[in-house]
């Protein structure tokens, strides 16, 4: 008489520990992190404003922080520049004149190669010395000027960008809008400043004072 037997379970293999089953909700997990993270990551390019930032080539600026958004032009200091390179150098030149009267005075005391040899190294070290200083004046004074647009905020940062002087008078309204408008979104290409030295440039406002006595500027 036939028997009815069930047949033997298949020998299964155990799971790999070192590649564990993919799960099928890790995939959109994945997805919404990689976005995150570059949603996170600050734009570098241009000017952005968006959840209440303001980003300028990287830098976040909160809107509620700006106090000033305003337009002018970033002129050399030319004149000065020029000043300063006749003063250094006519200093220099004078220490010249000085280290050949010296040498000449005290020329009894040494040999003729040696007062030589330190004269040559004092001419070459005045003409090196010379050429910095009107290289160092030649970057200002050759310097173009450069429109900009500031905004300053309530603590000592403030950030510059460049570009047509019309385009940056409309962006000083967009953005001094945006302040105000707490959806405010909107993108604005602008260019950087290639400026090695801030302190070589006229920078601020510029005061006109008529009448009055004992006048001492304006110190920021």
């Amino acid at each position: 008489m036939g028997t009815n037997e069930t047949p033997p379970p298949k020998p299964t293999r155990p799971p790999n520990p070192a590649s564990p089953p993919s799960r099928p909700w890790q995939e959109p997990e994945r997805a919404l992190a990689s976005r995150a993270a570059s949603a996170a990551l600050p734009p570098r390019q241009g000017l952005v404003i968006s959840k209440r930032l303001l980003w300028v080539h990287g830098g976040a600026y909160p809107l509620e922080n700006i106090v000033r958004v305003y337009t002018f032009v970033l002129r050399p200091r030319r004149g000065e520049a020029f000043f300063r390179f006749l003063k250094r150098g006519g200093a220099t030149i004078a220490l010249f004149l000085f280290l050949l009267y010296v040498s000449d005075s005290s020329s009894s005391s040494y040999s003729s190669s040696d007062a030589e040899g330190f004269l040559g190294i004092a001419r070459v070290l005045v003409l090196a010395l010379l050429i910095y200083l009107f290289a160092d004046m030649a970057s200002v004074v050759f310097a173009r000027s450069h429109y900009v647009l500031a905004i300053e905020t309530n603590g000592r940062s403030t950030a510059l960008v460049t570009g047509e002087r019309d385009y940056l008078n409309q962006l000083v309204r967009s953005i001094a809008e945006a302040i105000d408008q707490p959806d405010a979104e909107f993108q604005a290409s602008v260019g950087t400043l290639m400026v090695s030295n801030y302190g070589n440039y006229f920078f601020g406002d510029a005061v006109n004072m008529y009448g009055g006595s004992g006048n001492t500027g304006v110190a920021k």
